[in-house]
């Protein structure tokens, strides 16, 4: 199936086009049910202090979860909003900058001396920022957040023993985009270098990243069930426009016009959440090594995400980026 690309390099054409999205014919690929619990199972959902990872972590919690919420800003309240709300006692919160490569590690080290292993992780932490900016690495901010995180919170993961294979196969979700398939190539040559821009490329640069970051998705299920067999269930999916904060750095002459367009025609985070629920808790998705959801569609993820060769590259700069910055 050939899937046909759509505008999201500026941020009118991304918006209409998510609209329409919204309105196009859907084929679920499942069903989201009351039943699909998650009691005795331990979730991870980062970027959960708002919008579509706050609608998650509630919902974890709902079906029973307990719930790890990684986060920036809304400690302590957002966790005790989400105890109180669902009355499960179980909800921690712990701080990360996904800019900073330090405070990853210090996440990933809290997660290894002071909690049991995940069964779920939900990388879901993005920004749209209205320019460039550069973390305390020297890394582009949207690069090091959207994408290049991921890469090195993952493996850190892996490395530490903070999944658990002892009770299923533990299942990683990233939050991605549509967007991915914009992009005609990828630039290699220019990998993880700092560039400048502003409002008007972020829309597309974030269309970019979206694409490392399915690549990496599609990379990562291959190295690790390398032998036929599934020992990580690997998922990733586009939740549609969703009417949340993530605008929050657009001019501020546009605001109130976002503001409008969101509440009117975007989904709440609360639907939005639903397939990201149902890769995480549904029986149906047990087993699968990799798959990829538009809405509650599945689709397949762009040639480019998929191809193998792309795949490697994309890893090995990926590590030959980081030992760079950690010698």
């Amino acid at each position: 199936m050939t899937l046909t690309k759509k505008n999201y390099n500026n941020p009118v054409a991304a918006t209409v086009t998510g609209i329409l999205d919204l309105f196009r014919k859907q084929v679920p690929a499942g069903v989201l049910k009351a039943t699909d619990r998650l009691e005795g199972k331990q979730v991870l959902v980062d970027g959960s202090s708002s919008g579509l990872g706050y609608a998650v972590a509630m919902d974890c919690a709902r079906r029973g979860a307990r719930v790890i919420m990684a986060c920036r800003s809304g400690i302590p309240e957002k966790g005790e909003t989400i105890r109180r709300m669902t009355g499960n006692p179980n909800v921690s919160m712990v701080p990360v900058d996904f800019a900073d490569i330090r405070s990853i590690n210090h996440l990933t080290e809290t997660l290894k001396n002071d909690f049991p292993p995940s069964d779920i992780i939900i990388c879901n932490a993005g920004i749209v920022p209205k320019k460039s900016r550069q973390t305390p690495q020297g890394l582009e901010e949207m690069f090091m957040v959207n994408y290049f995180s991921k890469f090195i919170f993952i493996n850190e993961l892996l490395e530490k023993g903070c999944l658990n294979q002892t009770a299923g196969i533990p299942r990683i979700l990233f939050v991605a985009s549509e967007s991915h398939r914009n992009p005609e190539s990828f630039n290699w040559d220019s990998f993880g270098l700092y560039r400048e821009y502003t409002i008007g490329k972020s829309i597309e640069l974030y269309g970019y990243y979206k694409l490392l970051l399915t690549t990496f998705a599609a990379e990562l299920s291959r190295k690790l069930n390398p032998d036929g067999s599934v020992h990580y269930s690997v998922f990733a999916l586009c939740p549609g426009p969703i009417n949340s904060n993530i605008g929050r750095e657009a001019p501020a002459v546009f605001q109130p016009l976002l503001k409008l367009v969101f509440g009117l025609f975007f989904r709440s985070p609360e639907k939005a959440a639903v397939p990201v629920m149902y890769l995480a808790a549904s029986p149906d998705m047990e087993g699968k090594p990799f798959d990829y959801l538009f809405l509650m569609n599945r689709r397949l993820i762009d040639e480019k995400a998929a191809d193998p060769a792309n795949g490697k590259r994309l890893w090995n700069l990926s590590e030959e980026l980081l030992q760079r910055l950690q010698s």
